[in-house]
């Protein structure tokens, strides 16, 4: 768990930029993004290497920031690790572009650069092109959906040769 947490502190070091090309979804509306979500496919780092059914958890605080609660499964030591953060809006609260920290002062990006329209999915990156996710509100997705993100995330430079997709057999129902 302190290598999970360790690891993010390493991530949240960074800046509040986007990467070249990647723009935040406008009309974001944070109550909708509240709640769980999956993590399908990850650029892997220090941070999250090991984990499999790794979610992310959402929840509002009473300030109007957004508690983020990140979890996933090491198997190597039969344990549970999470990280506890906090994300706040960079601009306004209608651009899918925050800032998370789950250390202090330090912050980096959290750009959502395509969001379902029923809040289904997002493709979301960090400040540069080492971080990118697809993040879904169910474990399993189309192979469409897939499809869509590796070309979306090739095109803007991601390095979809190393994409690691989650195994989320621990969160799906037998």
């Amino acid at each position: 768990m302190r290598a999970f947490a360790l690891g993010l502190l390493l991530l949240l070091g960074g800046c509040l930029g986007t990467p070249p090309g990647v723009e935040p979804v406008g009309n974001f509306d944070a109550q909708r993004y509240l709640g769980i979500w999956y993590e399908i496919a990850r650029l892997d780092h220090v941070f999250e290497r090991g984990l499999d059914g790794v979610t992310a958890t959402y929840s509002l605080n009473d300030d109007g920031s957004i508690r983020v609660l990140n979890r996933g499964y090491r198997a190597e030591t039969s344990e549970w690790a999470e990280a506890e953060g906090v994300a706040r809006f960079v601009d306004d609260d209608s651009t899918g572009h925050l800032k998370v920290s789950f250390f202090g002062p330090f912050y980096s990006s959290y750009v959502v650069f395509e969001l379902g329209r029923n809040y289904d999915y997002a493709f979301v990156s960090g400040f540069n092109n080492n971080y990118v996710w697809l993040l879904a509100r169910t474990p399993e997705v189309s192979a469409e959906l897939k499809e869509r993100f590796l070309r979306r995330a090739g095109d803007l430079g991601f390095a979809v040769d190393e994409l690691l997709f989650v195994d989320q057999g621990r969160n799906v129902a037998p």
